[in-house]
């Protein structure tokens, strides 16, 4: 292609729109049912329950320290799928691009989606384009639909969490909300603040092969944080969840940021981490599972499910006194994912 920036006839599905598909997209989304340009992807069937998901991303920057928008697409919706024990089968791709996007920033999202999806082995199997005028979007948009396979023998659910469960958080928290905030700010702190979004099926494949039946719950506590998605699950299952500030695993450049910004890292996005209630007696090696696991190497036990009114979480600190922690009110962070 001859253009530098994306031009409305991209959009028009006629030559351009050719062009950008069969030079830059096919170029690196070499999937061999994408390839034939169908108007749908053929799935053969598979023995299991069908899961399907989708989401859309409109972070920004589009560009973060430890992914972009491409990457974090990918992830996130292939661990939608994983929370409730699905192997992703395949992915689409819906593309939302604002006239003058330089197609050099384009290349480099679909580089980007090309190779999380070939490292996840989760192919992109269909997908849409539409440009619109500038100033009708911001850069681009993206959104992605999951379709994976639960076996016949899982089921997990919020509303599973059962009295004496222990909570597991699978790594620290806040890393992803607390990078695009300072990126999107242009503030400048020490440490090496990044995103952590990472894919998640395979360490939950291994969790539910390793522990069958053990594991209750698996929730990614994206927007609103691990402490949303705790009450959300409180909520569900009709119990209390009580927390141990001292053993919430933050990263000590998020906990610093997070003092000089006024934030609490229980409400921050995560992109990379997962929220297991699981039987207590299976904990411990639950843990030492993890900690075996590349995405699960900071994982650590954060608090128990209780009896007590449904929907409360509860946090004890250090100094003997205890809080409540309700779910998010309002959004602190637009756009983080």
């Amino acid at each position: 292609m001859s253009e530098t920036t994306i031009l409305l006839d991209h959009g028009s599905g006629g030559l351009a729109s050719q062009q950008l598909i069969g030079e830059l997209f096919l170029k690196y989304l070499d999937s061999p049912i994408l390839r034939g340009l169908e108007d749908s992807a053929v799935i053969d069937n598979q023995p299991g329950k069908l899961a399907f998901t989708t989401d859309s991303y409109v972070v920004d920057p589009i560009f973060f320290p430890g992914g972009d928008i491409g990457k974090l697409a990918v992830h996130g919706t292939i661990n939608d799928l994983a929370m409730r024990g699905a192997r992703p089968l395949c992915l689409s791709l819906g593309l939302i691009l604002e006239e003058g996007l330089p197609l050099a920033d384009l290349e480099r999202i679909i580089i980007s989606i090309s190779e999380a999806a070939n490292d996840c082995g989760v192919p992109i199997v269909t997908g849409d384009t539409k440009v619109v005028p500038r100033g009708k979007a911001d850069k681009i948009f993206i959104n992605t639909s999951g379709i994976g396979i639960v076996p016949e023998n899982v089921c997990l659910s919020s509303k599973q969490a059962a009295t004496g469960d222990a909570v597991i958080l699978s790594g620290t928290m806040g890393d992803h909300g607390i990078t695009i905030m300072t990126r999107r700010a242009g503030i400048s702190l020490q440490g090496d603040l990044q995103s952590d979004t990472m894919a998640l099926h395979r360490l939950v494949a291994g969790l539910l092969d390793q522990f069958p039946g053990r594991i209750h719950v698996l929730r990614d506590p994206t927007r609103g944080g691990v402490a949303t998605s705790l009450n959300e699950i409180a909520a569900s299952s009709g119990r209390s969840i009580v927390l141990d500030e001292g053993l919430l695993p933050v990263r000590p450049e998020v906990r610093a940021a997070c003092e000089i910004l006024g934030l609490e890292a229980l409400y921050l996005a995560n992109e990379g981490k997962c929220l297991a209630v699981v039987d207590q007696g299976s904990a411990a090696d639950i843990i030492a599972a993890l900690h075996r696991m590349p995405e699960g190497r900071d994982a650590a036990i954060i608090g128990t499910v209780v009896d007590g009114t449904a929907g409360r979480v509860l946090i004890n600190t250090p100094i003997g006194g205890s809080r409540v922690v309700t779910p998010l009110h309002g959004e602190p962070l637009p756009r983080i994912c």
